[in-house]
């Protein structure tokens, strides 16, 4: 075992204790993880002492990268008076009024410990308020591990059936087909469609859920026209509206839904907002939220949690967020600009058939020409996989570590100098394709 590296020997052991030696898949990589020893900053340096800009920074969720040394005070701090108690603290308050503070839909939150339970309080709200069973979300759109929300995540050109009618289809092998019944899928960006497939579930409805861009359809923004659709049609049928910022809320300093002018009934929040702890909120309409509130007569959704609004995190997503201010906000906004030009440009220069999405502090590159719109489109051939892969092995021997997808996230601690390391691996890679054929 002395030939083995640190990392191939640690995941040795780790098969013999974990499912696939893994309690997440996304970390996995074609021989075995890659081990970490720390991260600072925008970086991270591996157990074999490599060192690599970091742009996925924990699947979105790390705004500041990676040991912000203000997140650092404000938790060691806290912990030593305590990180849960069966008590309220005066931080989840204070947090409370901060993030509402930022968007006027949101009136009052509760707050839960991931994005996927910030999902399920938002359905089962939306279920309670209006007494109907079932919720409607856009193929392929991510929305956590929860049986309604993950239908259709991950359907398939032999199982997503006619595009007029989406099949809702199961990710899990044994999803009861109940679940499947109560979940209508429709095309993303596609309103005319979307509009005729809800008209035929309309009083059996409780919610409309959309990802404003949903990062499994291809990191597509919504269009403002389907949004604003959504909305109108929503209202017009006493569905309520849910808004899944759990990634997207970064955008903006109100988060994506800033852009289209559209408020949402309720909106899901997480990864960013927890100064990288683990969190989730739901925050909304005052009416809509007393379902929540054992004091309102609009009482039907009991909710608790262990380590629900513990303070650790709750300190740290204070100390994230009023650090993500409005020229935060913008500098990194810009930043993620001169990425995506650069790449565009890279695209151009090397002939590459690929095209790039995304907004404010995200984007997707695809090894497809042109750029895609929904789900369906931005479905990878095997051609484009294999494309894919060998472009992602070649930026992270260069040094650039991205998301799986083709998604890089930034953090504040970037500058214009690892934007244009990124660019160039981009085009170092676009031009190694090339030649591959």
């Amino acid at each position: 075992q002395t030939d083995l590296s640190r990392s191939a020997a640690l995941y040795e052991r780790a098969l013999k204790v974990l499912p696939g030696g893994v309690s997440r898949n996304a970390i996995l990589r074609a021989s075995h993880p890659t081990y970490v020893e720390c991260g600072r900053g925008c970086r991270v340096t591996d157990l074999e002492g490599v060192t690599r800009i970091d742009f996925s920074n924990n699947m979105a969720s790390l705004i500041h990268g990676h040991a912000c040394p203000e997140i650092i005070h404000a938790v060691t701090e806290q912990m030593t008076r305590g990180t849960a108690f069966m008590m309220g603290t005066e931080i989840e308050v204070r947090y409370a009024e901060h993030l509402c503070s930022r968007n006027r839909s949101f009136e009052k939150m509760r707050f839960m410990n991931s994005g996927t339970e910030a999902i399920m309080v938002a359905l089962k709200a939306a279920r309670a308020f209006t007494g109907r069973p079932k919720i409607a979300k856009a193929e392929g759109a991510y929305h956590g591990v929860y049986d309604y929300a993950e239908v259709s995540q991950g359907s398939t050109p032999a199982t997503w059936g006619g595009i007029d009618h989406p099949r809702s289809v199961p990710l899990v092998h044994g999803t009861p087909e109940s679940a499947l019944k109560d979940v209508v899928v429709f095309p993303f960006n596609d309103t005319e469609r979307t509009l005729a497939i809800l008209d035929e579930h309309a009083k059996d409805l409780a919610c409309v859920l959309i990802d404003l861009m949903p990062h499994r359809v291809g990191l597509c923004p919504a269009d403002v026209e389907f949004v604003t659709a959504l909305r109108q049609w929503s209202a017009r049928h006493g569905v309520l509206l849910v808004f899944d910022e759990v990634i997207t809320f970064r955008a903006e300093h109100s988060g994506l839904q800033a852009r289209y002018g559209v408020t949402p009934d309720m909106t899901a929040l997480g990864k960013i907002i927890g100064g990288g702890f683990p969190i989730g909120a739901v925050a909304g309409r005052a009416e809509v939220m007393d379902v929540l509130n054992p004091q309102s007569p609009r009482y039907v959704f009991p909710h608790s949690g262990t380590f629900t609004a513990n303070p650790i995190s709750m300190t740290a997503g204070m100390a994230a967020m009023l650090k993500f201010d409005q020229p935060a906000v913008a500098r990194l906004n810009a930043l993620t600009d001169r990425a995506r030009n650069g790449i565009e440009g890279a695209i151009r220069a090397t002939g590459a058939p690929a095209s790039v999405t995304g907004a404010g502090s995200m984007f997707l590159v695809h090894m497809k020409q042109t750029p895609p719109r929904n789900y369906r489109d931005a479905y990878p051939t095997p051609d484009e996989s294999r494309r894919l892969k060998a472009l992602l092995d070649h930026l992270y021997n260069e040094g650039c570590s991205i998301i799986s997808t083709g998604a890089c996230v930034f953090s504040t601690p970037m500058t214009e100098a690892e934007i244009d390391t990124l660019v160039g691996a981009f085009k170092s890679g676009f031009a190694k394709l090339a030649s591959m054929g």
